[in-house]
């Protein structure tokens, strides 16, 4: 059946120009520069006990460590505090304008990684929080991380804005290029690492291109056999994880744990497996099937994701040589639901993967998600060519082309994922978006650094439980 063209009139979307009004319409509504406020809400929930909250849904024995961690410096601090800034934002203008979020967009959570085609490429990299929600919300909380990076570095205030600036131009240029494109083009715009060293070359001092050239080459070298390598050893002509508790423990060590129901989780293993298999394509499925199981390890990983279960499983292929580590990481409640909408996946591993899906130019040909016990879960690759920017390498010239790549980076995410030509007619070609983000960036970073001796009165007066150094 062909339908004809009154058909295809009344099934077509809003024309470039009407989208243009919507972001014209929001402007007016809420103008940029209001989002450049922060005020502390009278009815603030206490930070300390946001964390505590979160530390009673999670691996009671690893929490003091999430502590430790997020003690060692204000930047630290922040890269766990996803939940307390979410709550925090909650509270302000919101555009009105939105897209798939990261929900977790910190400069840390950007980085390069192999694609399907064994391209190095630059992208968002972790998505446990991902869920819709206003657009300035990530860019937001990346360009606050600019400045409470800044801070940790020691750069000046004029450095500090001259980064921070170059965040914020680097998603509204991007942004405003995104949307004078085909929908194909922003379907498949990707960063190619190569080809953006070969361009940014010029923008970075010598030290710093060296740096660079270096952590290209070494993400290369980054793949399943080199961790395998690194995290396991042979024993009786075995290859098993090396135990090193807490930060690496193998299922067997923790059998009998009153903490972890090993007994159950290895004997319900197979029906996770199969549920995991069923989310791939069918090829990646064959070639899945090819390997066989090795052996399993809880691993702590991260900062704000430490306490959840997160597993490496060792898989053999052809030979002793050929080797596959894959990651099972929990997948609890982002924390913008509730502050914006439940997600519309009842299984929070589906939630990060087709949020990943959506965000990424490309993805891991093994993510995928199942269930066990009741515990939602995502798999991908533990590390595949995977790397992220050395910040204490970082001079402030540095970080302000890094933040002009992730903030570029970023704006192709949400040009994927929402209304691109609405949103870049909402910042407009000016720069009052800018100035706003920077505004709100040095206000929220007090608010950072205020809450960070909070959790340092509470670790001094007994009120939690550190564990640092690990």
């Amino acid at each position: 059946m062909t339908a004809g063209p009154d058909a295809a009139e009344r099934s077509s979307g809003p024309t470039v120009d009407e989208r243009v009004a919507v972001g014209l319409r929001a402007r007016q509504a809420v103008p940029p520069d209001s989002l450049g406020s922060y005020a502390a809400a009278p009815t603030r929930p206490d930070p300390v006990g946001l964390l505590q909250q979160q530390g009673a849904t999670r691996v009671k024995d690893l929490v003091p460590i999430r502590y430790g961690r997020m003690l060692a410096s204000p930047f630290a601090f922040y890269r766990g505090a996803a939940l307390i800034m979410a709550s925090d934002l909650s509270t302000g203008p919101r555009s009105g304008l939105e897209a798939q979020l990261c929900g977790d967009a910190h400069l840390s959570n950007f980085g390069a990684y192999a694609s399907p085609e064994r391209r190095l490429v630059f992208d968002i990299n972790d998505f446990d929080e991902t869920n819709p929600g206003p657009f300035e919300w990530d860019v937001k909380r990346l360009v606050t991380s600019m400045e409470v990076a800044g801070l940790d570095r020691g750069f000046d205030k004029k450095a500090r804005n001259q980064i921070l600036r170059a965040t914020t131009r680097g998603y509204r240029e991007a942004m405003r290029a995104l949307a004078g494109q085909a929908n194909l083009d922003v379907w498949y715009a990707s960063i190619d690492v190569d080809a953006m060293m070969r361009q940014l070359q010029p923008q970075l001092s010598k030290q710093a291109r060296k740096t660079s050239d270096r952590n290209v080459g070494k993400a290369r070298t980054r793949n399943s056999l080199q961790a395998a390598r690194k995290l396991t050893e042979v024993i009786d002509g075995q290859r098993r994880f090396i135990d090193s508790p807490p930060v690496i423990e193998r299922a067997e060590s923790l059998l009998g744990r009153q903490d972890v129901s090993m007994e159950a989780s290895i004997s319900s293993l197979p029906r996770a497996w199969e549920q995991y298999v069923e989310t791939l394509q069918p090829d990646r499925r064959h070639l899945l099937s090819e390997y066989h199981y090795v052996d399993l390890a809880r691993k702590v990983v991260g900062v704000g994701s430490v306490g959840t279960q997160a597993w490496a499983l060792l898989l053999q292929g052809r030979d002793a040589d050929d080797l596959l580590l894959l990651q099972l990481k929990e997948a609890q409640a982002s924390v913008l639901e509730a502050f914006t909408r439940s997600s519309s996946h009842v299984q929070h591993g589906e939630r990060v993967v087709n949020g990943q899906r959506l965000l990424q130019s490309a993805s891991d040909i093994f993510l995928g998600w199942s269930s066990l016990l009741g515990v939602d879960y995502y798999v991908r690759q533990l590390r595949d060519w995977k790397v992220s920017a050395d910040l204490d390498a970082m001079d402030a010239d540095t970080m302000g082309v890094y933040g002009r790549l992730c903030g570029a980076t970023l704006a192709k995410g949400h040009a994927r994922s929402g209304d691109r030509v609405a949103i870049s007619a909402y910042i407009g070609d000016d720069e009052a978006f800018d100035d706003a983000m920077k505004s709100f960036a040095r206000v929220y970073a007090e608010q950072n650094q205020s809450d960070y001796a909070a959790l340092q009165a509470a670790a001094r007066s007994g009120a939690i439980t550190v564990t640092e150094g690990v």
